[in-house]
C-alpha cells in the first residue's frame, strides 16, 4: 500500500544543514493503523509530510500502490492527493464558514453537483456524530467537534489513506479516547489505512497495529505493537512504554518513601513484566509453596494491547538468598522477564555496610 524506501530529507537553514529524515525506510499494509512515534524534532511530521509529497525528499521513493509518486505529473499528483486525507493538531478549519461549508469546501472540484454534495455532507457528519452541528461555526464546536468535522472534511473525497499528524495533542484525555475511537471506527468500517503521528505511546496503544520510533531522523525500531509493549529494545522505546506504564512515576514514588525502599538484608526489589497467558497464571503464590520466598507487591499494572495482556509489577521478594535466586529463575522459566532493580538494592548494600 504504502512504501518508503531510504527516505532523506535535508532542509538548508542559512548556513546550516538539517538533515529532519535520514534514509527511512517503512513499509504500511493496506487497513494499516501505523502509528510513528518520537519526540518533538524526531522528523516524524516531515516524514508523515513526504507520503502525499507535500514534502519532497532530496532522496529516496515514495510508492503508493506500487506506483512512485515521484515520477507522477502534477495533474495526476494532485489526483492522488485525493486519495489521501490529512488531519491537524489545531483542525485548520475556516472560522468563517459554519460546519458545513467547511466539509463542502472540499468538494469544491469533486464534480458533484449541490444535492449529491450535500447528501454526502450530511453522510460525513452523521458519520462523525455531529448531525446537528452543519449549521455551527468552529468558535461553537469544542475541542473534539472540531476534530471531529476536520475528520469529516479529510473523508470527503473518500480516500484510501488517512494521515493524523498530532491529532489528538490538543486533546483532553477524555477527547483523545473518543477521536480514537472514532479513528479505529472508520479504519474498521471504511477500509481506511491510517497513518499516525504523534509523541504519546498511550495514543498508539490505543489504535495501532504497527509502530515505527523515531530519533533524530531515524526509525530506530519498528514492529508489531504487541512486541513493542512487551519487549522494546531501543532505549527509546523503552523509555516511550514505561512511561506510558507509568513504571518510571511508580518507581520515583516507591524510592521517594523510606518505609518501601528501607529493605532488609534478606530482601530485593525486583520489577516483573510478562505477557499473554502468564497474566492469569499465580505465579507470585508459587514462590512461597516453592521456594519460601514472600513477595510484597508495591505496584502492579495490566494493559490490554490488541487484545493481549501484558502485565508489570514493582515487588520486594523476601527469603533467603539462594531461594530468591531460585525463585528468580523460576519466573524466567515462566517467561516473566525479571529486572533487579540494583540502585535501590545497592544502596540496602550500603546501610549493611555502614551498620557492620
Amino acid at each position: 500500500m504504502i512504501e518508503l524506501k531510504n527516505v532523506s530529507v535535508t532542509f538548508q537553514e542559512k548556513k546550516k544543514k538539517i538533515e529532519a529524515v535520514k534514509e527511512v525506510s517503512l513499509k504500511i499494509d493496506k487497513g494499516d493503523v501505523f502509528g510513528i512515534v518520537g519526540y518533538s524534532g524526531a522528523g516524524k511530521s516531515t516524514l508523515v509530510r513526504v507520503i502525499n509529497l507535500l514534502q519532497r525528499p532530496n532522496i529516496g521513493e515514495v510508492i503508493i500502490n506500487q506506483e512512485n509518486l515521484l515520477s507522477f505529473s502534477p495533474r495526476r499528483l494532485r489526483e492522488q492527493r485525493k486519495k489521501i486525507g490529512m488531519i491537524f493538531q489545531h483542525f485548520n478549519l475556516m472560522n468563517e464558514r459554519s460546519v458545513f461549508d467547511n466539509i463542502d469546501f472540499s468538494l469544491k472540484y469533486s464534480g458533484l453537483n449541490k444535492q449529491e454534495r450535500k447528501r454526502k455532507i450530511n453522510e460525513l457528519l452523521q458519520l462523525v456524530g455531529l448531525e446537528e452541528k452543519q449549521e455551527a461555526y468552529p468558535s461553537q464546536l469544542s475541542g473534539g467537534q472540531k476534530q471531529r468535522v476536520a475528520i469529516a472534511r479529510a473523508l470527503a473525497n473518500d480516500p484510501e489513506i488517512l494521515l493524523c499528524d498530532e491529532a489528538t495533542s490538543a486533546l483532553d484525555p477524555k477527547t483523545t479516547i473518543q477521536i480514537l475511537e472514532l479513528l479505529k471506527k472508520l479504519n474498521q468500517e471504511l477500509g481506511l489505512t491510517i497513518v499516525l503521528i504523534t509523541h504519546e505511546m498511550q495514543v498508539v496503544k490505543e489504535v495501532c497495529n504497527r509502530v515505527a520510533v523515531m530519533e533524530d531522523g531515524k526509525v530506530i525500531e519498528e514492529n508489531d505493537i504487541v512486541t513493542v509493549f512487551s519487549d522494546p529494545k531501543e532505549e527509546l522505546t523503552k523509555d516511550f512504554i514505561r512511561t506510558a506504564a507509568h513504571i518510571d512515576q511508580a518507581l520515583q514514588t516507591i524510592i521517594e518513601h523510606p518505609t518501601l525502599t528501607n529493605l532488609a538484608v534478606n530482601e530485593e526489589l525486583v520489577e516483573l513484566s510478562y505477557v499473554g497467558e502468564q497474566t492469569s497464571e499465580p505465579l507470585i503464590a508459587q514462590l512461597f509453596s516453592k521456594y519460601h520466598v514472600i513477595t510484597n507487591i508495591l505496584y502492579g499494572n495490566v494493559e490490554i494491547v490488541q487484545q493481549v495482556p501484558i502485565g508489570r509489577l514493582i515487588v520486594v521478594l523476601c527469603g533467603e538468598e539462594n531461594q530468591r535466586v531460585k525463585a528468580r529463575e523460576f519466573l524466567a522459566e515462566q517467561q516473566v522477564k525479571v529486572s533487579v532493580l540494583e540502585e535501590i538494592n545497592q544502596n540496602k548494600e550500603k546501610r549493611k555496610l555502614q551498620v557492620i
